[in-house]
């Protein structure tokens, strides 16, 4: 049974081609990159959150509306393809504080959405780490490739907590995506990859907005053998 609903509005993918060799050491031993032509994927994904609320429950004033910005990676465990989060970066403190006793590694950050006629942009800036992003973007054509359907389509996300490995679990229907056209001022995401990604053009993506129903976290038992 699902226990909270969001609604995800312009939402950005940036992604990017890492080593895997590169990329493995960041992520729990218990889960294994998913790659694509040989290649691990990096991805900032930048969106509005609405309507954000409990299952049997109003939204919460002041809980329900912010930005968010996910920097992640694609893996696989006991025979599920899903996504590792290293970092989730949100304006509203509160729930930064709130989900911080949690699973998931949410920060606090100052992040800016904006929209003047067919022009985007998103600005964010997390002051611990002076990790930062600068993009602008406008739409370009609708687009279902089999490594759009690959990336995107991803319905379980993976996280260590008290050494234990736990599964979160969402629902949505599948993504519309358009290619986006970006222009990337600056970059210094993930900075414990500096020198790696950020100077490199992403692939990128658009959808409009996408109703989603997170699950609550699942411990995960010993791998299959």
């Amino acid at each position: 049974m699902w226990m909270m609903t969001q609604t995800w509005q312009d939402v950005l993918f940036l992604h990017w081609p890492i080593s895997p060799q590169e990329l493995q050491k960041y992520i729990p031993n218990e889960l294994q990159l998913d790659l694509f032509e040989e290649n691990a994927w990096l991805s900032a994904v930048l969106f509005k959150v609405y309507r954000h609320r409990l299952r049997f429950l109003p939204p919460i004033p002041g809980m329900n509306n912010y930005l968010q910005l996910n920097v992640r990676t694609y893996v696989k465990y006991n025979g599920r393809k899903g996504i590792y989060f290293f970092h989730l970066d949100v304006t509203n403190y509160l729930l930064s504080k709130v989900t911080a006793i949690g699973s998931l590694p949410y920060r606090y950050s100052q992040l800016v959405g904006k929209q003047i006629d067919h022009h985007f942009s998103y600005t964010s800036h997390y002051k611990a780490c002076d990790e930062r992003l600068k993009v602008t973007f406008t739409l370009g054509d609708h687009t279902a490739t089999n490594f759009d359907h690959w990336i995107v389509e991803r319905y379980h996300s993976w996280s260590k907590y008290n050494n234990k490995l736990l599964r979160i679990d969402i629902h949505h229907s599948p993504w519309e995506l358009q290619r986006a056209r970006v222009t990337i001022q600056s970059n210094s995401l993930a900075s414990f990859m500096k020198k790696t990604f950020q100077h490199m053009e992403p692939i990128a993506h658009y959808a409009k907005n996408k109703v989603a129903r997170v699950f609550p976290p699942v411990m995960e038992h010993k791998k299959l053998t």
